[in-house]
């Protein structure tokens, strides 16, 4: 295809898109892959209004999706990422090399064929429930939801499943997330917190590590090996099936959970490699871009 002719259609769709269209291919962008289901309680009230815009995104080469049958029957719900023109409005909108079919054909071919594409998808809803809460509360706010691309990018040593800031009654707190599957041995999930721990005696922050895992049980022997094994950095759990607003999250050693806003949290001091600093300042604002910036 002729590049005149892909410039001239990224050119004729900018009348069609809405503040809505770009908020949802920023987060497709910072965030891979998300369902219908998780898109729609982001920025819809009804289902099939979300089902038929995100069509109409997918015609104009925006997006793609894809899914997966089930051994039983039926499929799995579909997942949209970028389209070979999303990507490219993304690149250029974020100043990124402009991605050639080709390559963005690889790229959706390598995420649709991920081995470990359910755990992005539960990594994913985790961001994805505080924005949903944060939409129905007043006092409560998610300013920052980053992926583990860019938390490993901005954060020096870590590697988290995801970051973020949430504001909640006048507090605000910083997270890193580690979202578990059950795959993983025990001192092999408690070994982590060791790149925390540097993290922060190098005045990085020092957030709160949220073990999310997929049940009680495992929640019990993980608990178990923390306190044999006392963490340096601050330690929450809770289960996939919890609210992570809520107050359900149990330290190391404690016996009531609590919200997350409770949770200990320091923001680091103004050194290279702390994105929370700039020039010399503590800015938690959320930039811009909608993929990283307020998401209430």
């Amino acid at each position: 295809m002729p590049a005149i002719t892909w410039i001239q259609q990224m050119l004729a769709f900018y009348a069609h898109l809405t503040e809505r269209d770009l908020h949802i291919l920023a987060l497709l962008d910072e965030h891979r892959v998300l369902t219908t289901d998780q898109i729609t309680r982001l920025h819809f009230t009804a289902a099939r209004t979300c089902q038929i815009r995100l069509r109409e995104l997918q015609h104009l080469g925006l997006i793609e999706r894809f899914r997966y049958a089930r051994a039983g029957g039926g499929g799995d719900p579909w997942h949209w990422t970028l389209g070979v023109l999303g990507a490219r409005f993304m690149a250029g909108t974020l100043g990124r090399p402009i991605p050639t079919e080709r390559a963005h054909r690889e790229q959706l071919l390598r995420l649709s064929a991920y081995v470990n594409l359910r755990h992005l998808r539960q990594a994913n809803e985790f961001g994805v429930r505080l924005a949903v809460r944060a939409r129905s509360d007043p006092q409560a706010r998610l300013l920052r939801w980053w992926s583990e691309r860019t938390a490993t990018t901005r954060f020096r040593g870590i590697h988290p499943d995801a970051h973020g800031l949430w504001q909640s009654s006048g507090r605000l707190v910083g997270w890193f997330l580690e979202c578990d599957m059950g795959t993983e041995s025990q001192p092999r999930l408690v070994a982590k917190l060791l790149a925390y721990d540097n993290l922060a005696r190098t005045d990085g922050p020092t957030y709160p590590v949220l073990f999310w895992l997929p049940g009680s049980v495992r929640e019990a022997n993980l608990h178990r090996a923390l306190r044999r094994h006392w963490p340096p950095v601050p330690v929450a759990t809770a289960t996939h099936d919890a609210d992570p607003a809520g107050p359900v999250w149990l330290t190391v050693g404690a016996r009531k959970r609590v919200p997350l806003a409770e949770l200990p949290s320091d923001h680091g001091r103004a050194v290279a490699g702390n994105p929370n600093w700039v020039d010399g300042e503590l800015d938690l604002s959320p930039p811009d871009s909608p993929g990283h910036g307020d998401l209430s």
